[in-house]
């Protein structure tokens, strides 16, 4: 089975939601989850994991975690012998996303309150693979410089979906996307 396939099959995205969404957890868009967030929607999350290709073994840091599901997905991705980092700026979604996460059995993924004012992590870089599930007006020089020499950041830009790759910098374009903006 396809991986990413496989990672949606076992991190039911039902298990991510707030109980009174949970019925509409089939629904293939964006549902509200709490703090003015959302739980994206399928599809766009199957995107992303697709271009971001992450293998196992990996460092994955997932900006923007929410309920947790894009960091169990990827924890999922990268298996026991990989790691994975997911950073929220919103308290109430730590707690959440950390207790929705740990439900997974995946104790090398976890998820942490975010610094405020500062993107990603940068004192646990360099990261194999970074998806950020917000969107800013421009690419953050800073998270690009979080990326491992052979990295990949895939992130919604102005509306676009780019994926950056190293060396070099190098930015791709994939459609046109909606995303909460990021702060």
């Amino acid at each position: 089975m396809d991986p990413v396939d496989a990672a949606f099959d076992a991190t039911p995205r039902r298990d991510f939601l707030p109980r009174g969404v949970r019925r509409r957890a089939a629904y293939d868009g964006p549902l509200s989850i709490a703090a003015g967030q959302t739980n994206s929607q399928p599809r766009t999350v199957d995107d992303m994991l697709r271009l971001l290709d992450v293998r196992p073994g990996q460092r994955v840091l997932d900006v923007g975690s929410g309920s947790g599901w894009t960091t169990a997905l990827l924890a999922h991705l990268v298996g026991p012998t990989g790691s994975v980092l997911g950073v929220e700026l919103e308290p109430e979604l730590v707690a959440f996303g950390g207790h929705n996460l740990a439900a997974t059995d995946r104790p090398w993924a976890s998820i942490r309150h975010a610094t405020p004012g500062v993107l990603g992590d940068p004192g646990g870089a360099p990261y194999d693979r970074i998806l950020v599930s917000a969107e800013p007006d421009e690419l953050p020089q800073v998270l690009v410089d979080q990326l491992a020499d052979d990295g990949v950041l895939v992130i919604p830009v102005a509306g676009t979906m780019l994926r950056v790759t190293n060396p070099g910098a190098v930015v791709g374009e994939h459609g046109r996307y909606r995303f909460v903006p990021l702060r």
